[in-house]
């Protein structure tokens, strides 16, 4: 039997109540959301660029980064701004999210091919 769907269950734990914290923390819906999605997809590329091994990627990159970043939250925020008639707001939270989380999966996989 293989560990890996309870090392991705572990993970996506940890990375819940971090999300949780940090939405505490920081208490701003689409600001949050940001902040989580930037930062999971900096991890992810970090994890997906170093040589770690199969369980690793599962505790850290599925289980972690799956729960800890969200793309449904990201997505209603977008759709409530438009709803709102923030039109612009709206496309500038898509775009500006969708290239932040880019940059952050670049940056982490330059990040973690450097370091290992």
């Amino acid at each position: 039997m293989t560990l890996t769907p309870l090392l991705v269950a572990v993970g996506g734990a940890v990375g819940a109540v971090c999300r949780h914290v940090v939405d505490e923390h920081i208490g701003r819906a689409r600001v949050d959301t940001l902040v989580v999605n930037v930062l999971g997809s900096l991890l992810l590329g970090f994890v997906l660029a170093a040589p770690l091994g199969e369980s690793a990627v599962a505790l850290a990159g599925t289980g972690f980064c799956g729960a800890f970043t969200t793309f449904s939250s990201f997505a209603f925020e977008t759709v409530r701004l438009a709803e709102d008639g923030f039109g612009r707001a709206a496309a500038v939270n898509a775009v500006g999210t969708f290239a932040l989380a880019a940059v952050g999966v670049a940056v982490g996989g330059w990040g973690g091919s450097v370091v290992f």
